[in-house]
């Protein structure tokens, strides 16, 4: 099996591309390492991964590296946590919207000239923006408001990229919905600028790497954004890159969309007394501050999960507690080497 998967230096691809190669694939990963900038990961000398640096928006590129494949995972997008809703509306709708249009008039050509199977698209829970559904389960995206955030706005529209495909090319495809990825590899994007939270710089990525840094850093009381009230479903990037390699396999998947999440639900509090409680012990009492929330933070995001459980047999399984042994000292490390 022979596998293009754009975005490859993302934070999700990182674990993907290993999982993928453990399970026989052989991969082409396509960024242009606009985010992140070039990191080393485990697999990089593996023989069965190339590399390309290039535009995802370059369809004629896109075309080349599809043409051999059995499978497409497009993940490339503009992305990052709350604070680019809000910095780069614009961006991240026009930017996402070039790089859909091209990955799939590259799948329509592959599959009707070349060997292509399918297209694995990535969207996100933010289609369910809003939503007052919960737990929220597939096809709630067509029965509730569109979402309010361009960013969310957009990934809808990439659904709805796979309709058109299908119902014009017959391009078989699945829609994969990763739900709140947490892991290691996440870093300070090139393009983030500074805003304070409190006495430590946000990093504008997503809560769980902010909660870790500000509290490895000593922030006392610790700042989080709005009441701490929001429901999130925080699912470890290994799960994750099985529940994705099943939607891109799986002969259930195909035509399917699937909410990929752990069943258990958070709040950003209980987060944040869970990242406190591991750096320090009993020690220090849990203090807090709230700080004034994002337009977009949506209150709560919850799926359910019993469909991608019934047809694929995924189930997300690393407890959270588990998650943030591997966070704590990654991130310790990360603020030591200054990228984070």
């Amino acid at each position: 099996m022979k596998t293009l998967v754009t975005g490859a230096a993302g934070f999700i691809c990182g674990y993907l591309i290993q999982e993928l190669l453990d399970a026989g694939h052989e991969v082409i990963g396509l960024d242009n390492f606009s985010k992140y900038g070039r990191t080393d990961k485990s697999y990089s000398t593996d023989a069965r991964y190339k590399l390309i640096e290039g535009d995802a928006k370059n369809t004629e590129l896109l075309k080349e590296l599809v043409a051999d494949c059995d499978y497409f995972v497009a993940a490339a997008a503009m992305i990052g946590g709350i604070s680019y809703f809000h910095e780069f509306a614009y961006d991240l709708l026009a930017e996402n919207e070039r790089i859909m249009a091209a990955s799939f008039d590259a799948a329509i050509w592959a599959h009707q000239n070349r060997k292509l199977q399918k297209i694995t698209v990535l969207s996100s829970s933010m289609v369910f923006e809003s939503t007052a559904e919960y737990p929220t389960p597939e096809g709630a995206e067509r029965r509730c408001p569109p979402p309010r955030s361009t960013y969310g706005f957009q990934k809808l529209a990439a659904e709805v990229f796979v309709q058109g495909a299908f119902e014009q090319y017959k391009l078989p495809y699945t829609i994969a919905r990763p739900f709140n990825c947490v892991g290691i590899g996440e870093r300070r994007a090139l393009s983030d600028r500074e805003i304070m939270s409190g006495n430590v710089r946000l990093a504008m990525s997503h809560v769980l790497p902010d909660l870790v840094q500000k509290v490895l850093k000593g922030q006392d009381p610790l700042h989080i954004l709005g009441s701490g009230n929001q429901v999130r479903h925080y699912t470890y990037g290994g799960d994750l890159a099985h529940g994705i390699r099943l939607c891109v396999e799986h002969p259930a998947s195909i035509n399917q969309d699937f909410n990929l999440s752990t069943p258990v639900r958070t709040t950003v509090l209980e987060l944040a007394e869970l990242v406190w409680r591991k750096v320090h012990g009993s020690s220090k009492p849990f203090r807090y501050v709230s700080d004034a929330a994002y337009e977009y933070d949506v209150q709560e995001r919850s799926p359910a999960t019993e469909k991608a459980a019934r047809l694929l047999g995924f189930r997300a399984t690393t407890p959270l507690s588990h998650v943030l042994d591997e966070v704590i000292p990654w991130i310790a490390e990360q603020i030591e080497l200054g990228t984070i």
